[in-house]
């Protein structure tokens, strides 16, 4: 990605009413009892959660997950140009992903070490970045967000609401998201220009 021609807008980005939103439709798939909600009411959370790229969340493995140390995380062993990273995650998230592992298990599906986090049912190996693009489609649809929304706007909401939950902290967030260059995550800040605005109009001297 070239920082310099690239620019982040509203509607590249969820705001907190759509993410609620979304999270409210695939939270009515799981109560509907249907199987494959589980799966993708996991995906757009994970999304949402950790920020990783569509690439990023098809590779992963089940044993990408660390929940034992102080903070939770998972392993990004192939990213962006080759990298790896590890990306941290909450508490709250961390249940979330036993909860799902435990699913897995209850369907009858492996979680040994080597198995695909995202299952395909037709191939038996990973669930593909397309059909997890298709997942996220339908989950908006569901939603009733703009069609122009595309799984990719999950990572740039992650990467908005972490900059402000962080106080800014500009470094931080592009370790999360795996970004060579400082520059780039420094479009989020651009983009989050009217939250520094307030901020600094309530600053007393």
């Amino acid at each position: 990605m070239n920082s310099k021609n690239w620019e982040l807008d509203p509607s590249k980005f969820l705001s907190r009413k759509d993410a609620d939103l979304l999270l409210a439709a695939v939270n009515a798939q799981v109560e509907s009892g249907n199987r494959i909600a589980v799966r993708d009411c996991f995906i757009i959370r994970l999304g949402l959660a950790t920020g990783l790229r569509v690439m990023e969340i098809a590779a992963l493995k089940c044993d990408d997950f660390s929940f034992e140390d102080n903070i939770p995380s998972l392993v990004v062993k192939n990213g962006k140009g080759r990298k790896r990273r590890r990306v941290f995650f909450n508490i709250a998230f961390k249940n979330r992903c036993k909860e799902y592992l435990g699913w897995k298990l209850s369907i009858g599906e492996s979680i040994t070490p080597d198995q695909p986090l995202f299952l395909s049912s037709t191939t038996g190996n990973h669930l593909t970045t397309r059909a997890i693009q298709k997942v996220f489609k339908k989950c908006a649809r569901k939603a009733g967000l703009s069609p122009h929304y595309s799984i990719h706007c999950l990572r740039h909401t992650y990467a908005c609401f972490l900059l402000k939950a962080s106080n800014w902290n500009l470094r931080l967030v592009q370790k999360q998201l795996g970004h060579s260059k400082i520059t780039t995550t420094q479009v989020y800040a651009d983009v989050m220009a009217p939250d520094i605005k307030i901020a600094l109009e309530k600053l007393t001297l």
